[in-house]
């Protein structure tokens, strides 16, 4: 692990479709934020740039921690390397076939998504390992054959996944060998090392995916690391989907692990600040500029899934359970052949923008629809040199409204309808059907955009509180700043007693701790119901916790537990952790307690009609500061609409706290 350090600022720099967020945390808790457009050609420009915005001196720097979504995106736009998959002979077509499950079950024409590797770069050895190891010896003559075709493919990448190889890696190595020592300039990525877990389908298409993504990350990252050097910035460590951060050089090997790496910093974020003020129980809610991502927090802690897929591809790794949707603020606005108003999943991204943005954008979208409403002002400053054009909107918003028989301010308002509907549904996606009841927790929004909406999708939801951080606008680098590095070990248990399991943890909790000297060590496990394909992973460390735990999680994840069934133990997880660096934010607020300053009201269209909003300028409200709505609370890089029936107040943490009336 990279030293940090000592003393001196912690610098996260979250990287978004649209803008780059940026925070510097010092030691007294301090903060000082940037935000600047995105460079999707070269995300180190727009990191660099945000560096820049802060004016700080490089030596001050003691942690550099990044979010990025050049992994996210590679899988997205299928951009990643060319790839080979090396497998046992008899499951070349493993990665096709899949599960059998289609993605709409009564939609005969919904296609799956393709795989990363085509049918003619998959090749096979002859080899077989069973549950107590060899049962056909690796065939040199079939490796040969192998490995040539390998090479005369020409491929940047390959994945190495063979049967039963998460329990008896040894053929893995001896083709993993082979193949480094013919092509030593191709990356090689085995199932044993990125995923040492059973079934096949999963750890194939998670190795495929990690080897996928290699030379695409690993380009970048070393791209970004040597810009960093040169700027006198500490060697960055990368933020994974498990909520953690790594070094650089593992980002690198193991690109995987961080797909979701700017949705986990935004809920790292979300829920440390939420926790300062008192609330454990949390739905994340981060409107960005091209998506929106929601997740929950129960009882102060991240929740993790290991069954999530990206852009159809299944990754069976420890993620934050993120939920995306194509809802943000440069979401693209249009008319179905139906003659239906939709929103998204197109973007207006950072180049050229909304069409508000005045750089050639010509689409109307959510951040037009917003200011032609009022709720974000005509003029206002975006990320530098971005200004809003109220009049550029209405064009836009106006051509969308002429197909549905609408004027611009109409079409507006079913814009923002559409667009609440659908992060309504991913809230009730992560929440409901998780078991969780949403009206038992307070909504906090972050993201540029996620303010303007928050009161509305919390009277949707149920939920009586909203919470808008002071740094709502960059929550996400917030969290990238105070994460804690975290390494995540897992392997599948086969044994039955006590003893196997304390030896199973011990192995484990050694090769976490010879990766990660003093860290802290959590034991976890992979536990289901005799006969069930599925698992629930609880903490506990013996038979009788894991049970206990086990049964709780199943009865709040699906409404029932059946306690005189067997319950298997399917794999055994260590999670190890080093605390980052966390300040004490109260320190962060600068304006005079109770002091509430009020400009000019503005007149907002809301879908029950027009109000005056006061407008409040949130860098002059201190501790104890109050809000009635309507209003609208104007912070740093981010806007919050309150609705009628909605007031609160400012936490001595700086954070907006607001509550709904009870009628």
């Amino acid at each position: 692990m990279t030293e940090a350090r000592a003393g001196g600022i912690r610098l996260g720099v979250d990287v978004g479709g649209t803008f780059t967020d940026v925070v510097a945390v010092a030691p007294d808790g301090r903060i000082r934020i940037a935000k600047v457009p995105s460079t999707p050609r070269d995300q180190s420009d727009g990191v660099l740039a945000g560096w820049a915005a802060l004016g700080a001196s490089p030596q001050d720097v003691a942690a550099f921690a990044h979010g990025t979504t050049v992994a996210t995106n590679a899988l997205l736009e299928r951009r990643g390397g060319r790839t080979a998959l090396v497998t046992t002979e008899g499951f070349r077509d493993l990665l096709e076939i899949g599960r059998q499950d289609r993605p709409s079950l009564y939609d005969l024409t919904r296609a799956r998504p393709t795989p990363l590797v085509p049918r003619d770069l998959r090749f096979v050895v002859r080899e077989r390992m069973g549950p107590d190891g060899v049962v056909v010896p690796l065939d040199a003559a079939s490796l040969s054959d192998a490995v040539d075709a390998v090479a005369a493919a020409d491929v940047d990448a390959v994945a190495v996944c063979l049967l039963f190889g998460f329990l008896h890696p040894d053929h893995e190595r001896q083709v993993g060998a082979a193949l480094r020592a013919a092509l030593p300039g191709v990356a090689v990525s085995m199932s044993h090392e990125v995923l040492p877990e059973f079934r096949e389908y999963e750890r194939t298409s998670t190795t495929v995916a990690d080897a996928y993504l290699r030379p695409r990350m690993a380009a970048y990252l070393e791209h970004l690391r040597g810009r960093a050097r040169a700027a006198g910035l500490p060697e960055p460590t990368v933020m994974q989907s498990s909520g953690g951060v790594l070094d650089v050089s593992v980002a690198a090997r193991h690109p995987a692990r961080f797909v979701l790496s700017g949705p986990a910093g935004g809920v790292v974020g979300a829920s440390h600040v939420a926790g300062l003020s008192g609330f454990g129980d949390v739905l994340t809610f981060d409107m960005g500029g091209t998506s929106t991502d929601v997740a929950p927090v129960v009882g102060g802690a991240v929740q993790l899934t290991t069954e999530s897929v990206v852009a159809g591809v299944p990754l069976r790794l420890p993620m934050v359970d993120v939920h995306t949707v194509s809802a943000g603020g440069g979401s693209v606005a249009w008319v179905d052949e139906g003659g239906a108003l939709r929103v998204g999943p197109q973007s207006a991204g950072a180049d050229p923008g909304p069409a508000c943005y005045g750089h050639g954008g010509t689409s109307a979208t959510v951040t037009d629809a917003n200011l032609v409403l009022g709720a974000l002002p005509d003029g206002a400053r975006l990320g530098g040199d971005v200004v809003l054009r109220r009049d550029l909107a209405l064009e836009a918003l106006a051509r969308v409204g002429a197909r549905l028989g609408l004027d611009a301010r109409e079409t507006a308002l079913g814009v923002v309808r559409v667009a609440d509907t659908e992060m309504v549904r991913a809230l009730r996606l992560i929440s409901v059907e998780r078991g969780l009841d949403p009206r038992g927790f307070a909504l906090v929004a972050f993201g540029g955009a996620g303010g303007l909406h928050a009161c509305s999708l919390a009277e949707e939801l149920g939920c009586a509180t909203v919470l808008v951080p002071r740094a709502a606008g960059v929550l996400s680098a917030l969290g990238l700043a105070i994460g804690e590095v975290r390494h995540d070990h897992v392997r599948s248990f086969a044994g039955r007693s006590a003893e196997d399991l304390e030896a199973g943890f011990t192995e484990l909790a050694a090769e976490a701790l010879a990766q990660l000297p003093g860290a802290a060590l959590t034991r976890q496990a992979d536990l289901r119901y005799a006969g069930q394909s599925f698992e629930l992973t609880v903490p506990g460390a013996t038979v009788e916790a894991l049970t206990t735990a086990f049964g709780e999680a199943h009865e709040r994840r699906y409404g029932h537990r059946i306690d005189d069934e067997p319950v298997e133990i399917v794999n055994l997880r260590v999670v190890a952790t080093l605390a980052g660096v966390v300040p004490d934010l109260r320190g962060s607020e600068h304006a005079a307690v109770g002091v509430t300053e009020q400009t000019v009201a503005r007149t907002v269209l809301l879908d029950t009609g027009e109000v005056a909003a006061r407008v409040h300028d949130r860098t002059r409200m201190g501790p104890g500061a109050t809000v009635t709505g309507p209003a609208v609370v104007e912070l740093p890089e981010a806007t919050c609409l309150v609705r009628p029936g909605w007031s609160g107040a400012v936490d001595d943490l700086g954070t907006l706290v607001l509550r709904r009336e009870v009628r």
